[in-house]
Protein backbone atom coordinates (compact mmCIF):
# COMPACT_ATOMS: atom_id res chain seq x y z
CA UNK A 1 0.00 0.00 0.00
CA UNK A 2 1.31 3.35 -0.78
CA UNK A 3 0.53 6.19 1.34
CA UNK A 4 0.76 10.53 1.47
CA UNK A 5 1.80 11.11 5.05
CA UNK A 6 3.79 9.30 7.32
CA UNK A 7 0.95 10.18 10.16
CA UNK A 8 -1.53 8.15 7.97
CA UNK A 9 0.74 4.57 8.54
CA UNK A 10 -1.60 3.28 11.53
CA UNK A 11 -2.42 -0.48 11.36
CA UNK A 12 -5.39 -0.25 13.75
CA UNK A 13 -6.28 -4.20 13.44
CA UNK A 14 -3.03 -5.97 14.94
CA UNK A 15 -3.73 -7.72 17.55
CA UNK A 16 -1.36 -10.69 19.98
CA UNK A 17 -3.25 -13.72 21.43
CA UNK A 18 -2.06 -14.12 25.30
CA UNK A 19 -3.83 -17.28 26.01
CA UNK A 20 -2.05 -18.45 28.74
CA UNK A 21 -2.30 -15.10 30.70
CA UNK A 22 -5.55 -16.37 32.01
CA UNK A 23 -6.37 -20.32 32.10
CA UNK A 24 -9.32 -20.61 29.60
CA UNK A 25 -10.00 -17.15 28.61
CA UNK A 26 -9.05 -15.60 25.29
CA UNK A 27 -6.70 -12.58 25.74
CA UNK A 28 -6.25 -10.59 23.25
CA UNK A 29 -3.11 -7.25 23.02
CA UNK A 30 -4.16 -4.54 20.49
CA UNK A 31 -0.52 -3.67 19.28
CA UNK A 32 -0.68 0.49 18.90
CA UNK A 33 3.11 0.80 18.62
CA UNK A 34 3.83 0.03 15.02
CA UNK A 35 3.22 3.39 13.07
CA UNK A 36 5.95 5.41 12.28
CA UNK A 37 5.40 7.93 16.00
CA UNK A 38 5.46 4.72 17.51
CA UNK A 39 2.63 4.58 20.01
CA UNK A 40 -1.51 4.71 20.26
CA UNK A 41 -0.59 8.66 20.46
CA UNK A 42 -0.51 8.93 16.54
CA UNK A 43 -4.14 9.09 16.14
CA UNK A 44 -4.35 11.35 19.36
CA UNK A 45 -2.20 13.82 17.48
CA UNK A 46 -3.73 13.61 13.96
CA UNK A 47 -7.28 14.31 15.94
CA UNK A 48 -5.77 17.26 17.52
CA UNK A 49 -3.98 18.87 14.60
CA UNK A 50 -6.96 17.68 12.27
CA UNK A 51 -9.59 19.38 14.88
CA UNK A 52 -8.09 23.26 15.26
CA UNK A 53 -7.22 22.90 11.68
CA UNK A 54 -10.91 22.53 11.81
CA UNK A 55 -11.78 25.45 13.56
CA UNK A 56 -9.73 27.69 11.94
CA UNK A 57 -6.48 27.75 14.37
CA UNK A 58 -3.36 26.84 12.64
CA UNK A 59 -2.20 27.86 9.36
CA UNK A 60 1.05 28.07 7.81
CA UNK A 61 3.77 28.90 9.99
CA UNK A 62 1.70 28.45 13.07
CA UNK A 63 3.28 27.62 16.73
CA UNK A 64 1.94 24.90 18.07
CA UNK A 65 2.46 23.93 21.88
CA UNK A 66 1.51 20.58 24.52
CA UNK A 67 2.40 19.09 27.89
CA UNK A 68 3.63 15.45 27.64
CA UNK A 69 5.51 12.50 29.08
CA UNK A 70 6.42 11.53 26.27
CA UNK A 71 4.88 9.50 23.23
CA UNK A 72 2.16 12.52 22.27
CA UNK A 73 4.98 14.75 22.09
CA UNK A 74 6.69 12.27 19.60
CA UNK A 75 3.30 11.89 17.77
CA UNK A 76 2.66 15.64 17.67
CA UNK A 77 6.50 16.47 16.40
CA UNK A 78 6.01 13.64 13.83
CA UNK A 79 2.68 15.37 12.32
CA UNK A 80 3.66 18.82 13.11
CA UNK A 81 7.11 18.26 11.03
CA UNK A 82 4.80 17.08 8.11
CA UNK A 83 2.20 19.76 8.54
CA UNK A 84 4.91 22.49 8.93
CA UNK A 85 3.90 23.68 12.29
CA UNK A 86 6.56 24.25 14.84
CA UNK A 87 6.10 22.77 17.94
CA UNK A 88 7.01 22.70 21.67
CA UNK A 89 6.78 19.99 23.56
CA UNK A 90 6.38 20.44 27.87
CA UNK A 91 8.25 17.37 29.41
CA UNK A 92 9.25 16.63 32.90
CA UNK A 93 12.25 14.12 34.56
CA UNK A 94 10.20 10.84 33.60
CA UNK A 95 9.89 11.58 29.99
CA UNK A 96 12.61 9.00 28.41
CA UNK A 97 15.85 10.38 26.67
CA UNK A 98 14.98 8.40 23.94
CA UNK A 99 11.29 10.74 23.55
CA UNK A 100 13.00 13.66 23.92
CA UNK A 101 15.72 12.89 21.14
CA UNK A 102 12.70 11.82 18.72
CA UNK A 103 11.18 15.03 19.26
CA UNK A 104 14.01 16.84 18.65
CA UNK A 105 14.88 14.93 15.48
CA UNK A 106 11.66 16.02 14.07
CA UNK A 107 12.31 19.68 14.70
CA UNK A 108 10.53 20.07 18.07
CA UNK A 109 11.93 22.47 21.11
CA UNK A 110 11.86 20.47 24.09
CA UNK A 111 11.37 22.08 27.26
CA UNK A 112 11.71 20.31 30.82
CA UNK A 113 9.90 21.18 33.89
CA UNK A 114 11.44 20.32 37.10
CA UNK A 115 9.45 22.21 39.73
CA UNK A 116 6.90 18.98 41.54
CA UNK A 117 3.21 20.38 41.42
CA UNK A 118 1.19 20.08 44.82
CA UNK A 119 0.62 16.30 44.26
CA UNK A 120 3.94 15.71 43.76
CA UNK A 121 3.84 15.38 40.20
CA UNK A 122 4.40 17.50 37.18
CA UNK A 123 1.32 17.78 35.33
CA UNK A 124 0.01 21.07 37.11
CA UNK A 125 3.77 22.49 36.56
CA UNK A 126 3.98 21.36 32.84
CA UNK A 127 0.39 23.42 32.39
CA UNK A 128 1.60 26.48 34.45
CA UNK A 129 4.32 26.30 31.97
CA UNK A 130 2.38 26.62 29.17
CA UNK A 131 -0.22 29.39 30.49
CA UNK A 132 2.82 31.52 30.59
CA UNK A 133 4.26 30.93 27.26
CA UNK A 134 0.46 31.52 25.82
CA UNK A 135 0.24 34.83 27.65
CA UNK A 136 4.23 35.70 26.31
CA UNK A 137 2.60 34.58 22.65
CA UNK A 138 -1.24 34.67 22.69
CA UNK A 139 -0.27 33.03 18.42
CA UNK A 140 0.53 29.85 19.86
CA UNK A 141 -1.97 27.26 19.71
CA UNK A 142 -2.35 24.50 22.73
CA UNK A 143 -4.16 21.38 22.08
CA UNK A 144 -5.18 20.53 25.67
CA UNK A 145 -5.04 16.91 24.93
CA UNK A 146 -6.29 16.61 28.65
CA UNK A 147 -9.57 18.36 27.92
CA UNK A 148 -10.35 18.74 24.35
CA UNK A 149 -12.77 16.60 23.20
CA UNK A 150 -11.10 15.79 19.49
CA UNK A 151 -9.29 13.22 22.00
CA UNK A 152 -11.17 10.57 23.28
CA UNK A 153 -13.71 11.72 19.67
CA UNK A 154 -10.50 9.81 17.72
CA UNK A 155 -10.56 6.51 20.11
CA UNK A 156 -14.31 6.50 19.70
CA UNK A 157 -14.44 6.45 15.93
CA UNK A 158 -11.08 4.74 15.38
CA UNK A 159 -9.74 2.46 18.07
CA UNK A 160 -12.80 0.97 19.65
CA UNK A 161 -14.30 0.29 16.30
CA UNK A 162 -11.10 -1.17 15.21
CA UNK A 163 -11.64 -3.51 18.34
CA UNK A 164 -15.69 -4.68 17.54
CA UNK A 165 -14.87 -5.17 13.90
CA UNK A 166 -11.92 -7.50 14.56
CA UNK A 167 -13.49 -8.96 17.53
CA UNK A 168 -17.13 -8.51 17.74
CA UNK A 169 -17.57 -10.38 21.22
CA UNK A 170 -15.38 -8.31 23.84
CA UNK A 171 -16.64 -9.61 27.15
CA UNK A 172 -14.10 -7.03 29.23
CA UNK A 173 -11.78 -4.18 27.88
CA UNK A 174 -8.62 -3.08 29.95
CA UNK A 175 -7.50 0.26 29.15
CA UNK A 176 -4.62 1.90 30.44
CA UNK A 177 -5.69 5.71 31.97
CA UNK A 178 -3.41 8.71 31.28
CA UNK A 179 -5.12 11.60 30.06
CA UNK A 180 -8.13 9.14 29.61
CA UNK A 181 -8.85 10.25 26.06
CA UNK A 182 -8.62 6.29 24.78
CA UNK A 183 -10.42 5.13 27.93
CA UNK A 184 -13.48 7.88 27.77
CA UNK A 185 -13.61 7.13 23.78
CA UNK A 186 -13.58 3.38 24.08
CA UNK A 187 -15.81 3.82 26.79
CA UNK A 188 -18.42 5.43 24.84
CA UNK A 189 -18.11 3.12 21.67
CA UNK A 190 -18.51 0.25 23.75
CA UNK A 191 -21.40 1.66 25.55
CA UNK A 192 -23.13 2.36 22.56
CA UNK A 193 -22.28 -0.55 20.40
CA UNK A 194 -21.37 -3.55 22.89
CA UNK A 195 -23.41 -2.66 26.26
CA UNK A 196 -22.84 -5.59 27.80
CA UNK A 197 -18.86 -5.40 27.65
CA UNK A 198 -17.14 -4.90 30.98
CA UNK A 199 -14.67 -1.73 30.89
CA UNK A 200 -11.46 -2.46 33.37
CA UNK A 201 -9.70 0.94 33.66
CA UNK A 202 -5.90 0.40 34.93
CA UNK A 203 -3.94 3.04 37.32
CA UNK A 204 -0.96 2.93 39.12
CA UNK A 205 -0.93 4.52 42.99
CA UNK A 206 0.13 7.63 43.33
CA UNK A 207 -2.21 8.54 40.78
CA UNK A 208 -5.12 10.71 41.38
CA UNK A 209 -7.26 10.80 38.39
CA UNK A 210 -10.01 8.60 40.15
CA UNK A 211 -9.68 9.82 43.73
CA UNK A 212 -6.98 7.93 45.42
CA UNK A 213 -3.95 9.72 47.14
CA UNK A 214 -1.28 11.18 45.16
CA UNK A 215 2.22 9.98 45.37
CA UNK A 216 5.52 10.30 43.27
CA UNK A 217 5.65 7.60 39.75
CA UNK A 218 8.55 6.39 38.12
CA UNK A 219 6.74 5.79 34.94
CA UNK A 220 5.25 8.00 32.25
CA UNK A 221 1.90 6.90 29.93
CA UNK A 222 -0.32 5.96 33.11
CA UNK A 223 -1.61 8.11 35.85
CA UNK A 224 -1.63 12.05 36.56
CA UNK A 225 -0.93 14.21 39.62
CA UNK A 226 -4.55 16.29 38.20
CA UNK A 227 -7.30 14.74 37.19
CA UNK A 228 -7.89 15.34 33.60
CA UNK A 229 -10.95 17.53 32.66
CA UNK A 230 -11.63 14.66 29.75
CA UNK A 231 -12.42 11.84 32.83
CA UNK A 232 -15.68 10.43 33.82
CA UNK A 233 -15.44 7.85 36.08
CA UNK A 234 -18.86 6.60 35.89
CA UNK A 235 -18.23 5.55 32.59
CA UNK A 236 -15.95 2.74 33.60
CA UNK A 237 -17.28 -0.50 35.11
CA UNK A 238 -13.94 -0.37 37.34
CA UNK A 239 -10.36 0.78 38.16
CA UNK A 240 -7.45 -1.37 39.00
CA UNK A 241 -4.71 -0.20 40.83
CA UNK A 242 -1.40 -1.41 39.53
CA UNK A 243 2.05 -0.74 41.21
CA UNK A 244 4.91 0.12 38.95
CA UNK A 245 7.14 -3.05 40.47
CA UNK A 246 4.28 -4.96 39.13
CA UNK A 247 3.96 -3.64 35.48
CA UNK A 248 7.92 -3.66 35.31
CA UNK A 249 8.00 -7.81 35.95
CA UNK A 250 5.50 -8.13 33.57
CA UNK A 251 7.42 -6.17 30.82
CA UNK A 252 10.49 -7.77 31.61
CA UNK A 253 8.82 -11.58 32.00
CA UNK A 254 7.12 -10.91 28.63
CA UNK A 255 10.12 -9.80 26.84
CA UNK A 256 11.86 -12.58 27.89
CA UNK A 257 8.89 -15.75 27.25
CA UNK A 258 7.15 -14.39 24.41
CA UNK A 259 10.07 -12.27 22.76
CA UNK A 260 8.34 -8.91 22.85
CA UNK A 261 8.91 -5.95 24.38
CA UNK A 262 6.10 -3.61 25.65
CA UNK A 263 6.11 -0.46 26.99
CA UNK A 264 5.32 0.52 31.05
CA UNK A 265 1.80 1.28 30.78
CA UNK A 266 1.45 -1.91 28.76
CA UNK A 267 2.49 -3.86 31.57
CA UNK A 268 0.72 -2.81 33.99
CA UNK A 269 -2.50 -3.20 31.66
CA UNK A 270 -1.32 -7.27 31.18
CA UNK A 271 -0.87 -7.23 35.46
CA UNK A 272 -4.19 -6.17 35.79
CA UNK A 273 -5.63 -8.63 33.76
CA UNK A 274 -3.77 -11.26 35.80
CA UNK A 275 -5.16 -9.63 39.02
CA UNK A 276 -8.28 -9.81 37.72
CA UNK A 277 -8.09 -14.00 36.38
CA UNK A 278 -10.00 -15.01 39.29
CA UNK A 279 -13.10 -13.05 38.38
CA UNK A 280 -13.08 -13.57 34.59
CA UNK A 281 -15.20 -16.85 33.70
CA UNK A 282 -13.74 -19.13 31.99
CA UNK A 283 -14.35 -18.85 27.73
CA UNK A 284 -14.37 -15.19 28.09
CA UNK A 285 -13.10 -13.01 25.63
CA UNK A 286 -10.33 -10.05 26.70
CA UNK A 287 -8.66 -7.61 24.84
CA UNK A 288 -6.28 -5.27 26.47
CA UNK A 289 -4.92 -2.25 24.95
CA UNK A 290 -0.86 -1.77 24.16
CA UNK A 291 -0.73 1.85 23.88
CA UNK A 292 3.42 1.25 22.71
CA UNK A 293 6.05 -0.91 22.29
CA UNK A 294 9.16 -1.64 24.88
CA UNK A 295 12.20 0.14 22.33
CA UNK A 296 11.53 3.93 24.80
CA UNK A 297 11.77 2.09 27.86
CA UNK A 298 15.42 0.39 27.76
CA UNK A 299 17.30 2.84 29.96
CA UNK A 300 14.06 3.09 32.43
CA UNK A 301 11.96 -0.45 32.72
CA UNK A 302 14.44 -2.64 31.09
CA UNK A 303 17.37 -1.46 32.87
CA UNK A 304 18.47 -3.39 35.82
CA UNK A 305 20.14 -0.41 37.54
CA UNK A 306 17.18 2.04 36.97
CA UNK A 307 15.22 -0.60 38.11
CA UNK A 308 16.50 -1.68 41.20
CA UNK A 309 17.33 1.73 41.84
CA UNK A 310 13.42 3.20 42.28
CA UNK A 311 11.86 -0.12 42.85
CA UNK A 312 14.77 -2.11 45.01
CA UNK A 313 16.33 -5.34 44.91
CA UNK A 314 13.26 -6.98 44.80
CA UNK A 315 11.82 -6.82 41.20
CA UNK A 316 15.04 -8.49 39.91
CA UNK A 317 15.06 -9.80 35.86
CA UNK A 318 13.01 -13.05 35.53
CA UNK A 319 15.14 -16.00 35.32
CA UNK A 320 15.27 -17.34 31.44
CA UNK A 321 12.14 -19.87 30.72
CA UNK A 322 12.74 -23.47 29.14
CA UNK A 323 13.78 -23.43 25.14
CA UNK A 324 10.22 -23.35 24.04
CA UNK A 325 11.53 -26.40 21.46
CA UNK A 326 12.29 -28.36 24.46
CA UNK A 327 9.06 -28.20 26.82
CA UNK A 328 7.54 -30.81 27.62
CA UNK A 329 4.10 -29.57 27.06
CA UNK A 330 2.69 -30.93 23.63
CA UNK A 331 1.52 -27.71 22.78
CA UNK A 332 4.60 -25.20 23.46
CA UNK A 333 4.84 -22.44 21.57
CA UNK A 334 1.40 -22.30 20.02
CA UNK A 335 0.16 -20.31 23.08
CA UNK A 336 0.33 -16.95 21.14
CA UNK A 337 -0.83 -16.02 17.49
CA UNK A 338 -0.80 -13.10 15.48
CA UNK A 339 -3.87 -11.77 13.71
CA UNK A 340 -3.49 -9.24 11.68
CA UNK A 341 -6.39 -8.03 9.05
CA UNK A 342 -7.10 -4.70 6.89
Amino acid sequence: MIYENAHDLVLDRLFLRFDELVPDVQVFLKLEGFNPAGSIKLKTAVGLIEDAEKWGLLDSGSGVIESSSGNLGVALASVCAAKGYSFTCVTDPNTAPHNTALMRAFGAEVVRVDRRDANGGFLQSRIDYIQDRLREDPSLVWPNQYANPANPRVHYERTASAVLEELPEVDQLFVGAGTTGTLMGCAEYFRQWSPRTRIVAVDTPGSVTFGFPPGRRHIPGLGTSRRPELCRPEAVDEVVMVPEAEAVRMCRSVARERGIALGGSTGSVLAAVVRKAGEIPPGSSVVALAPDTGERYLSTVYDDAWVEERFGPSVPAPAPSSPRGTDDRPDAGADAGLLLKG
